[in-house]
């Protein structure tokens, strides 16, 4: 059985694009680790909400991810709400900013785990005041406040390295990172 220890839809769309049958079993584990570098934040984060679930489920491979997004040497996450995705808009407007995405795969039962970090590169259109305002509201629920996947959303201009890293679920990292997990 596999399991993606995830509620996101772009994750789960992203997977099942990829032709796996999955089941979605959320972690629960508190998304808090002493790490400061982006790397290293969303590869403990990964491993730790992997591990949640894989407990309940050790004969399971389980999928655990993290995604966030660093400018401005400021490590940014989800908004708490609409004032704060403005807050974070407008430090990200115009601006260049890497997005981390950490990946574990994990399976209790035959002691075998893989995990890593993507980075994506992207830069963000110079957007006036009121158009960031308009957007404050739409991406609570996304590391950035904002949603490269959504075609109303053209905040970001510019991408290097995986889209799919910027959507939430890094997809070619993810394949290749499976496939050694399978050789193993």
């Amino acid at each position: 059985m596999l399991i993606l220890a995830s509620k996101s839809p772009r994750r789960i769309d992203l997977l099942k694009s990829l032709g796996f049958s999955f089941e979605i079993i959320p972690s629960q584990a508190p998304e808090k680790t002493a790490y400061k570098r982006p790397g290293f934040k969303v590869r403990d984060l990964a491993v730790k909400k992997a591990f949640d679930v894989a407990k309940k489920y050790p004969a399971a491979t389980v999928i655990g991810a993290d995604t966030l997004v660093y400018c401005k040497g400021q490590v940014i996450g989800k908004p708490k709400d609409e004032k704060d995705a403005l807050r974070i808009l407008r430090m990200l407007n115009g601006a260049w900013q890497s997005v981390y995405t950490g990946v574990c795969i994990l399976n209790l039962e035959s002691k075998k785990m893989m995990y890593g970090v993507d980075v994506s590169k992207c830069k963000a259109r110079n957007l006036p005041d009121d158009e960031l305002k308009k957007m404050a509201g739409k991406h609570l629920d996304k590391a950035g406040a904002y949603a490269v996947q959504d075609e109303d959303d053209r905040f970001i201009e510019k991408i290097v390295g995986s889209r799919t890293n910027v959507v939430g679920f890094p997809v070619e990292f993810f394949q290749n990172l499976y496939k050694e997990f399978e050789s193993k």
